[in-house]
C-alpha cells in the first residue's frame, strides 16, 4: 500500500517517485504558494490541508477559481512551459505535503511515462472544475453555491470542521459579506451547519448535499477519480 495520501503520488511507482526528489513541506495557514508574476520554482503535492487559487482584480478583490487538496499538484502548468504564475495560490486550511523542484519535475514529465499521463489528467480535472464553477456562478443561487463550496472544502480537507470567516467566503464565492452571512444563517437555521467565531462545522452532510446543486457531485467525481480515467495515451 502506498505511503502517500496525495492522489498522483499514490499512483506512481517507486522509481518515478524517487526521480522527483521529493522534499517535505509544511503549509501554514495563509501560506503564499504562488503569486501573480512570481516564478514557479516548485511543484507541490498536497497530502493534507487545502489551498485556493484566486484571480485578483485591480481594486484588490479576489474570486476563487480553483481549489487544491490531497488530489492536487500545485504548479502543474509549469510542466507545459509556464514560467510565472498568473494567479495567487495560498493555504486556507493548514497542512503538509511534498515539493519537487520544477526542473526535476520537468525532466520526469518529459519521459512521457505515468507521471506525464497523470499530470495531464489532473490539468483536465482543473479545467473541468473551473468550467463547472463558472457555470455554477451564473446559474445557481448563493445557498446552492455555498453548500457546494463547503462540501468540496470538507472533502479536500478530510474534515467537517474548519475555520473560515464570512468575509473570506464572500471573496471565494464572489458575493458580499452581508449576502454570505444571510445565506450561512439559512443553512444554520435548517440544521445543516454550525458556526461560531469564524469556525464552520458541517452538521448534516446529506442535507447539505440536497441543498447543493449538481455541480458538487460532478466536481467531486473528477477530483476523486482522475487517476483512473482513461486517456488517449492509454490505448
Amino acid at each position: 500500500m502506498s505511503e502517500f495520501q496525495n492522489t498522483l503520488l499514490r499512483a506512481l511507482d517507486r522509481d518515478a517517485v524517487a526521480r522527483l526528489c521529493l522534499q517535505p513541506v509544511k503549509f501554514e495557514l495563509k501560506h503564499e504558494i504562488e503569486y501573480p508574476g512570481k516564478a514557479i520554482e516548485h511543484l507541490y503535492f498536497v497530502e493534507a490541508g487545502m489551498a485556493s487559487m484566486t484571480t485578483t482584480f485591480i481594486d484588490g478583490s479576489q474570486v476563487e477559481v480553483g481549489m487544491f487538496g490531497y488530489e492536487s499538484v500545485i504548479g502543474v502548468s509549469a510542466l507545459m512551459g509556464t514560467k510565472r504564475s498568473l494567479n495567487r495560490v495560498y493555504t486556507q486550511i493548514a497542512g503538509h505535503g511534498f515539493s519537487s523542484r520544477i526542473e526535476i519535475a520537468r525532466r520526469e514529465f518529459s519521459r512521457g511515462e505515468e507521471f506525464q499521463h497523470l499530470a495531464l489528467r489532473y490539468v483536465q480535472t482543473q479545467l473541468l472544475q473551473a468550467i463547472q464553477s463558472a457555470g455554477c456562478h451564473a446559474k445557481h443561487n448563493t445557498e446552492q453555491r455555498l453548500a457546494r463550496w463547503l462540501l468540496i472544502c470538507a472533502d479536500r480537507a478530510h474534515s467537517n470542521t474548519f475555520k473560515m470567516s464570512h468575509e473570506f467566503l464572500a471573496d471565494m464565492l464572489g458575493g458580499t459579506r452581508p449576502t454570505l452571512s444571510m445565506t450561512a444563517g439559512l443553512l444554520k437555521a435548517k440544521g445543516l451547519i454550525e458556526y461560531t467565531r469564524g469556525e464552520i462545522h458541517i452538521v448534516d452532510v446529506a442535507g447539505l448535499e440536497k441543498t447543493s446543486c449538481e455541480c458538487y457531485l460532478i466536481i467531486k467525481n473528477h477530483l476523486d477519480n482522475y487517476a483512473e480515467f482513461d486517456t488517449a495515451a492509454d490505448g
